[in-house]
């Protein structure tokens, strides 16, 4: 014992696997002792005075060493390193919330921490437009030096995490809630060994640790603490974004929220969060302009437009353009288009997916349909020949 205790990393890794050692927990004995090494050497009745429950106090007289070896070897093997509070390297912002996490585990380029960050996060199961719209505003935004942060989850956050690799120079961290050396949700299985080599993977948890649900509001306030800002797109009412953006309002950061459909469940949360004060945003440029001091000397952020009616390709016929104008930004049902069209089922369904392949509109759920914000390519060349 006395050999590990001579080991820094070692009596943090030790504590921090103390059973009931939360973070708070963990920072009301750092008061106390001041460092890791002192928790361990404290007798059975100082460690009782702390408040602690019995089978806390029979860890910490006694850890179990052989678990905190593994860690530090798979830490070797791996490349992977951890940053502790007292660390120069921990991220200056998160260290002044309420309860920064004693330990981060990181995978990846661990410089990435003390980046200025903006946090982007919205639903699991969002709409295509959605999901491409997380994707073009992280790439943006990316590429005019914002380190994008979210949660690797699916949707959203897999969107702006693919969005910021995208980028030239682009920047990302995943927040994850379960142990480093576990992959959660295993789709993202590829998405997270991209972001290990050319970003960084961080948890606050222990190794191994599985993917509990009380895990992921926990990591949601490391998201939020580390960044400017937060930006939400598509929401529920109930979802873990609003909790992050509650905890980003709650540790002094901006919030932005982009509005949508008032038929979108998925966009109840975002107006919900503009009506309590959020910012709204319609283009990347909304939140560049409102953090601008923080990245002075950086070029303009390219617009993420919407496409107008009026912006359609001429290379449409009348009876192309009727259906398209049917088309919402939100879902809309094949039926209400051929009512809204004049058209026939058959002769709806065709354009439609002409519409698709030419990139005008996206297929949702249950045979449904709705306009994409980004231009197609070819509508993207016919502006430019008329310009």
């Amino acid at each position: 014992m006395a050999e590990h205790l001579q080991n820094e990393l070692a009596c943090w890794l030790a504590v921090h696997r103390a059973p009931d050692v939360g973070a708070a927990t963990f920072l009301k004995l750092l008061s106390i002792f001041k460092q890791p090494r002192s928790i361990l050497e404290a007798s059975h009745a100082k460690l009782m005075e702390c408040g602690l429950k019995s089978h806390t106090i029979d860890y910490l007289l006694s850890p179990d060493w052989e678990q905190v070896e593994n860690d530090l070897g798979w830490l070797t093997e791996n490349q992977a390193s951890v940053i502790t509070l007292g660390d120069s390297e921990y991220p200056p912002l998160l260290k002044e919330t309420a309860d920064p996490p004693p330990l981060i585990f990181a995978l990846g380029n661990k410089s990435l921490l003390n980046t200025e960050q903006l946090a982007i996060v919205g639903s699991r199961n969002p709409t295509p437009m959605g999901e491409q719209t997380a994707e073009d505003f992280a790439k943006s935004l990316a590429e005019v030096g914002w380190t994008i942060t979210s949660g690797m989850a699916l949707g959203i956050d897999a969107a702006c995490h693919r969005g910021a690799l995208g980028a030239e120079n682009g920047h990302t961290i995943a927040v994850i809630g379960t142990g480093i050396d576990r992959i959660y949700p295993a789709r993202n299985h590829e998405l997270a060994h991209q972001i290990a080599e050319n970003g960084l993977i961080i948890s606050e948890f222990p190794l191994g640790t599985s993917p509990l649900p009380g895990n992921f509001p926990r990591r949601n306030r490391i998201i939020s603490g580390m960044s400017r800002g937060v930006f939400v797109v598509e929401a529920a009412l109930r979802s873990g974004s609003l909790i992050t953006a509650k905890q980003a309002l709650e540790q002094g950061r901006e919030v932005f929220a982009l509005p949508g459909s008032i038929h979108n469940p998925l966009s109840r949360g975002c107006h919900l969060l503009i009506r309590q004060g959020a910012k709204l945003v319609e283009t990347a440029e909304h939140i560049y302009e409102e953090l601008i001091e923080i990245l002075p000397n950086r070029p303009h952020v390219t617009s993420i437009s919407t496409k107008n009616d009026e912006l359609v390709s001429e290379e449409l016929d009348t009876d192309y353009k009727n259906v398209l104008k049917q088309v919402g930004f939100e879902p809309t049902a094949v039926d209400t288009i051929v009512e809204r069209s004049g058209l026939t089922a058959d002769a709806v369904c065709s354009m439609l997916l002409v519409l698709e392949l030419q990139g005008y509109i996206v297929s949702t759920h249950g045979g449904h349909y709705c306009k994409i914000s980004e231009q197609p390519e070819s509508m993207k060349e016919s502006d430019r020949a008329s310009e």
